[in-house]
């Protein structure tokens, strides 16, 4: 009978799809120390030229396209694709998630690969308001499991490069990249063009943005120190937030490009970086456990 060593290389090695994987390879998967990606998106209205899924195919896109960078490192779990929408519900098509059964769902995910032996995972979020939600998903992984989990929304992987924005940026800031705008309808276009009804792109105004407040307004890259969070039909009457008619297929190439080569380079970080340690305080050892359920030391 051969050796374990003679055989060849386990898939695990050269995967990159979590569920494609056996429990045998997943189980050579934590040997390797693969960093596992979790996609999270929502079901969505973009305005009247994108569809409801742009927030579970641009993450997606863009982990699988890291994954096949860096096959031997990481893994890109099934999209979870119910996000925190119901300030959106006021627009056709919409799916909400109530945020305790989006937060509970997402963190059965984390405990499950921390359960199996993954002891790095990325909440790699397409959904605006899923940010608050899934940190503290992560927060609750970091101090429930001995994992270790981030948090990054695909957007935020282009401003990593300080120079990167404003090359290709044309839209106005604050508002001209906030939702199914500039940014979101370029990058759809680059990886699902036959899908975008282009003959209906038009931008769109948020009303908050034209109080031109100190306070109050919002961009995917930034937002006012008091933004008011209500109800999207409140100051959006198309739903399109932003310069859509300045998108393009070059710029969502770019963007695609930079997030993918952006992430990679995360999951390199994070997969080397050394766990962080513990370190308890007490003068006198505390007589009871952690009365919320946390890893004790």
């Amino acid at each position: 009978m051969k050796s374990r060593k003679q055989d060849k290389p386990s898939r695990a090695a050269t995967e990159y799809r979590y569920e494609k994987l056996t429990w045998p390879e997943i189980d050579d998967a934590v040997e390797m120390g693969k960093v596992c990606v979790v996609p999270c998106g929502a079901v969505e209205q973009h305005g009247a030229h994108l569809p409801l899924d742009v927030d579970i195919v641009c993450p997606t896109g863009i982990a699988w396209g890291a994954g096949n960078l860096i096959r031997d490192q990481m893994l890109v779990l099934p999209t979870v694709s119910y996000g925190y929408t119901g300030h959106v519900m006021d627009f056709p098509g919409t799916i909400n998630q109530h945020y305790e059964h989006f937060i509970a769902h997402v963190l059965d995910i984390t405990k499950s690969l921390a359960y199996h032996g993954f002891k790095k995972i990325v909440l790699f979020n397409g959904h605006g308001s899923n940010m608050p939600n899934l940190d503290l998903v992560a927060r609750r992984t970091n101090l429930d499991t001995d994992a270790e989990c981030v948090v990054c929304a695909w957007w935020n992987l282009l401003t990593v490069d300080r120079d990167f924005l404003p090359s290709w940026r044309q839209s106005k800031f604050p508002g001209g990249c906030s939702h199914a705008c500039e940014l979101e309808t370029s990058l759809y276009l680059y990886l699902d063009s036959d899908n975008v009804r282009k003959d209906r792109i038009h931008s769109g105004v948020i009303s908050m943005n034209e109080e031109k407040s100190p306070f109050n307004w919002v961009d995917l890259f930034g937002a006012g120190p008091a933004t008011l969070v209500s109800w999207t039909s409140s100051y959006s009457e198309s739903g399109v937030l932003g310069d859509a008619e300045k998108a393009s297929v070059e710029k969502g190439e770019r963007a695609y490009e930079e997030a993918v080569k952006q992430l990679a380079r995360l999951i390199k970080w994070f997969k080397a970086r050394p766990k962080d340690r513990r370190r308890d305080r007490h003068r006198r050892k505390p007589t009871m456990p952690m009365p919320w359920g946390q890893q004790s030391i």
